[in-house]
């Protein structure tokens, strides 16, 4: 099976003078507000005022048509990230690494339990490394919400103090507020 890049395009092939000139060419072609063939042609005219060799119209529409591709799998991409992308707020996100750990510790039990014969080295190497990644991204979870919760009860405290200084509350009513509601205990 033949790997690496392939042949490279009369557009490839152009020197580094026209990078420029095909740059815009490509911007064009992603902005859609023009025929392939009109932008091809002031390309050409751009490249022929250089002394370059234009690009022939085969040549230009395979590189169209990827350009297109790419921007079609980009568009896409994007549009699922933002239709996912309000599901992962941080507790949401803690709670799916919760669940996804705890479904591949009980996938590393099953396979552990089963007679063994699907189980190569490989495999058991791959197992041990996602329930290590698991573990850890379990305790990362932890250790975000527990700063998260300490940084929500620090800045309820000093509102409570605010509010407190505000309202004239007693230094021991602001102290039984923040033991009470916020589970703050006065340092002794």
């Amino acid at each position: 099976m033949a790997e690496g890049r392939g042949r490279l395009s009369s557009i490839d092939l152009l020197p580094e003078e026209a990078r420029d000139d095909i740059v815009w060419a490509m911007a064009q072609l992603n902005e859609r507000s023009r025929t392939q063939e009109e932008i091809r042609c002031e390309l050409n005219e751009m490249l022929e005022a250089k002394g370059l060799p234009g690009i022939s119209k085969s040549a230009f529409n395979r590189k169209a048509v990827r350009v297109a591709s790419a921007a079609r799998r980009l568009a896409e991409s994007r549009a699922l990230f933002e239709g996912l992308a309000p599901q992962f707020t941080p507790e949401r996100v803690d709670q799916t690494n919760l669940v996804i750990g705890e479904l591949i510790k009980v996938l590393i039990t099953e396979m552990l339990d089963s007679d063994g014969k699907d189980f190569s080295p490989k495999g058991a190497m791959e197992l041990s490394r996602a329930y290590l990644a698991t573990i850890q991204g379990q305790k990362l979870s932890t250790e975000r919400r527990s700063k998260a919760v300490e940084a929500f009860k620090e800045e309820a405290g000093k509102a409570v103090d605010k509010v407190a200084a505000k309202t004239g509350l007693s230094a021991e009513t602001r102290e039984r507020l923040k033991a009470e509601l916020l589970g703050i205990q006065r340092k002794p």
